[in-house]
């Protein structure tokens, strides 16, 4: 996906392209006791001693592939996060330096047990947050480097075209899935120390100098703390051995790498452990029985061949197949792969390099194979990120054949480079339109739908985001029917729909049964007792219901701050308003850093006799928290001025504005402030002015604005007129009745008319005394 593919020049020799063919066969089929380390010309020779990686021209290798790899990428880079990324960039308790401690000592902080991983996630969150640009960076750069690394390995083993593989490799757009989303930085990195571990060792196998077996070892242990299907490089390098010298020698080639067999195989069990206890691989989903997981492994194998060679119809998510013993079609697949392989083993009798590239391919892949429960096989038994290592197997001898094809069919050393350069630059193009995909969740999710759409996990990613739009209500509902529909046990859908159904005037009673099924399919969580009893607290006659799911959320989880906050705000609605503080000072303890707990709790303080310093104090905590927060201003504001701390309460109604300038509630209570102010009365009159070409319908303050107005010489019959307006928009606004008379009274005449005024706030308030002695007044002066 590049416009353009630039030529790399190599000084005196192409020596990619140009091999002579008397060393191409030896060198690429593994023919003869010696294959493979015939030496190929280099065009600047590294120094006696001279790392391989220092000289000129690998050097020019990797900025071109660097340069090459941000071409093919560029719509990704600033893609948002996508499904996953959120529990692998660092997490707000783990971004200190006891976090990072904890990364590697606590077994659950993390979503999987990487510490590399996620420590490099960590130094990148100090660096620059939660900007997406970073860390698409770092794995496009990370994914050219294990490129060049390839390149450096293959033109050490004297392959015929490192270049042509490394391109390949670098280009193909089975990798996009690995590299444009961040939470595959896992395959990136892995990716990276990986092949550094197998350059250092190639480079210990030729010296056998202990610090260059150290250095492999220790890359090897990082890789395996990355992502644990490196424990497969031991395996490898044996496979390289091979098909370097046709046989392997117990003290040479098995003997050093032992150690790392029993890591690896150690490392594999550990993470099988974490995928089942921790990330939850385990349950219905996970149900095949030894044939089926046979049929599945030789069906994974052939899907994956099949996007390298022809990748088309890439997906986030693909289709999750349906194993079935009693199909026929099954048994093809392993038929085939057994046949392959049988072949390529008669082959290998001449010919090492394809049974070497096939046996890597299948061993790499054999943690994806369904012989081990990973978690993603909920979705799909394959993904394209799987086989990010694994595509070394075909890739390499693929860019063999098509070097030596070229080599044997296009005479004239330009159109021969043309020729093997067509495959790269067509990579290219697909890698550049397959990253488009990755632009936003949004875009990959609606691709994916569009294919295939049966993908529930699809369906609920879009919800989520849908959901958290002013607009998209109604559509994320549907996306999560759906995801009901194809998959009845996500509870987490249940959950997430009763909560948008919550949303939905008149459908209260949908929104509980949702709410009951999370509950049923998981009732030890927490979250879904929590909304039940939310949910229950709007349905007449359920409040012992309500209450009782809220206190079983806080048994199951005795910190869970909203639970608290929804029980504390049922308590202040039943009449219990001591109880309601303890449970909103419990969700502030739980979750002190949450300035919305500490302004729930201010809001009762507030309302509490005897509290109003310590609301004031909760409100001030709130904003500190969240300088931003206009409603804790706003109401910090109002308790300052009950405070009898106008020019303070003037101030938090200021900054309220600020915030808000289009709330008509936040001008209302700046202008009323200022008309308690001494030489506030024309700034006054301008926030009522605001307020109401906002919100002409709010009879408050219309009322307001008529006190204000009916104060200033001349401006009696504008107070009447908006008295009057408040009274027609809000009938039963007992204090406008009373304000109207008022106005009336004192505008001379039409005593009468005050007096029904003044009736009509007694009627709406028995109890409002200046009403009545208002009426007493008027009557008195009515002939």
């Amino acid at each position: 996906m590049v416009n353009a593919m630039p030529r790399l020049k190599n000084g005196r020799n192409d020596y990619v392209f140009n091999i002579p063919d008397t060393a191409r066969t030896g060198l690429l089929t593994g023919r003869g006791p010696s294959a493979g380390i015939t030496p190929v010309a280099q065009p600047t020779a590294p120094r006696p001693g001279q790392p391989a990686w220092v000289d000129s021209s690998a050097l020019l290798t990797a900025g071109f592939l660097l340069v090459l790899a941000l071409l093919a990428y560029l719509p990704a880079l600033n893609g948002g996060f996508l499904w996953d990324d959120d529990a692998h960039v660092t997490k707000a308790a783990l971004r200190s330096l006891p976090g990072l401690a904890r990364i590697w000592t606590d077994l659950g902080a993390t979503q999987q047990y990487y510490p590399v991983l996620h420590s490099a996630f960590w130094a990148e969150h100090r660096l620059w947050g939660d900007a997406v640009l970073g860390y698409h960076l770092v794995n496009v750069v990370l994914h050219s480097a294990s490129a060049w690394l390839l390149y450096l390995g293959l033109r050490r083993l004297g392959f015929a075209a490192p270049l042509l593989a490394a391109l390949l490799f670098l280009l193909h757009p089975v990798c996009v899935e690995s590299v444009a989303w961040i939470a595959e930085q896992k395959n990136t990195l892995s990716a990276v120390l990986y092949l550094g571990a197998a350059l250092a060792y190639l480079g210990f196998d030729e010296t056998r100098k202990p610090r260059l077996y150290a250095a492999a070892s220790l890359l090897f242990g990082a890789a395996l703390l990355t992502k644990s299907v490196t424990a497969t490089l031991p395996a490898a390098l044996l496979l390289v051995a091979y098909w370097r010298r046709g046989r392997l020698d117990a003290d040479r080639d098995l003997r050093p790498l032992v150690p790392w067999l029993g890591a690896g195989v150690a490392c594999g069990l550990f993470t099988a452990w974490v995928e089942r206890t921790y990330i939850g691989a385990s349950g219905a989903g996970f149900e095949l029985n030894a044939l089926q997981r046979v049929l599945l492994s030789g069906r994974v194998i052939c899907f994956y061949i099949g996007k390298l060679l022809w990748p088309r119809n890439l997906l986030f998510i693909y289709p999750r197949w349906v194993i079935d013993p009693g199909n026929p079609g099954d048994y093809a697949f392993v038929a085939g792969v057994v046949a392959v392989l049988c072949v390529l083993f008669w082959i290998g009798r001449r010919h090492r390099g394809p049974l070497t590239g096939a046996l890597f391919f299948v061993g790499t892949l054999f943690p994806a194979l369904g012989f081990v429960n990973v978690y993603p096989f909920l979705f799909s038994y394959v993904a394209d990120h799987f086989q990010y290592l694994a595509c070394l197997g075909v890739l390499v001898p693929a860019a063999w054949a098509v070097d030596y094809a070229a080599g044997a069919w296009i005479a004239g050393g330009t159109a021969r480079r043309m020729a093997t350069m067509a495959v790269p630059v067509v990579l290219a193009a697909l890698t550049y339109r397959q990253s488009g995909h990755y632009a936003d969740a949004d875009t990959l999710n609606r691709d994916t739908l569009a294919r295939n759409p049966d993908a529930w996990l699809a369906h609920y990613n879009l919800a989520v985001s849908l959901g958290s739009r002013p607009d998209g209500l109604p559509e994320a509902i549907a996306h999560y029917e759906t995801v009901i529909r194809l998959n009845p046990g996500h509870w987490a859908a249940h959950g997430n729909l009763g909560t948008a159904y919550l949303r939905v005037p008149g459908r209260i009673d949908d929104a509980v049964a949702q709410f009951r099924e999370e509950v049923r399919l998981n009732p030890d969580g927490p979250e879904g007792h929590n909304n039940l009893g939310l949910a229950l607290g709007h349905v007449p006659g359920a409040s012992a219901e309500a209450e009782a799911e809220l206190r079983t959320a806080l048994r199951l989880r005795p910190d869970y701050a909203d639970a608290h906050l929804n029980l504390g705000e049922w308590m202040r609605r039943t009449g219990r308003p001591e109880a309601a503080l303890g449970e909103f000072a419990a969700a502030v303890r739980a979750a002190p850093t949450v300035p919305e707990y500490r302004f729930a709790l201010a809001n009762v303080l507030a309302g509490t006799p005897g509290r109003l310093a310590e609301a004031i104090e909760a409100y001030r905590q709130a904003v500190r928290l969240r300088p931003d927060y206009m409603e804790a201003h706003s109401n910090l504001g109002a308790a300052l001025g009950r405070a009898g701390l106008q020019a303070e309460a003037l101030g938090e109604y200021r900054i309220a504005a600020r915030l808000a300038p289009a709330d008509a509630r936040v001008h209302a209570n700046l202008a009323h402030a200022l008309a308690r102010k001494p030489g506030g009365t024309d700034e006054a009159l301008r926030e009522y002015a605001a307020s109401l070409r906002i919100d002409p319908q709010d009879a408050q303050t219309h009322n307001d604005f008529g006190v204000l107005l009916s104060d200033l010489p001349g401006r009696l019959g504008d107070a009447i007129t908006e008295f009057r307006t408040a009274v027609q928009l809000s009938p039963g606004f007992a204090e406008a009745h009373y304000c109207l008379g008022i106005g009336l009274l004192r505008a001379g005449g039409a005593r009468g008319d005050a007096a029904t005024e003044f009736r009509a706030a007694l009627r709406l308030r028995p109890d409002f005394d200046a009403a009545r002695r208002a009426l007493a007044a008027a009557q008195a002066r009515v002939p």
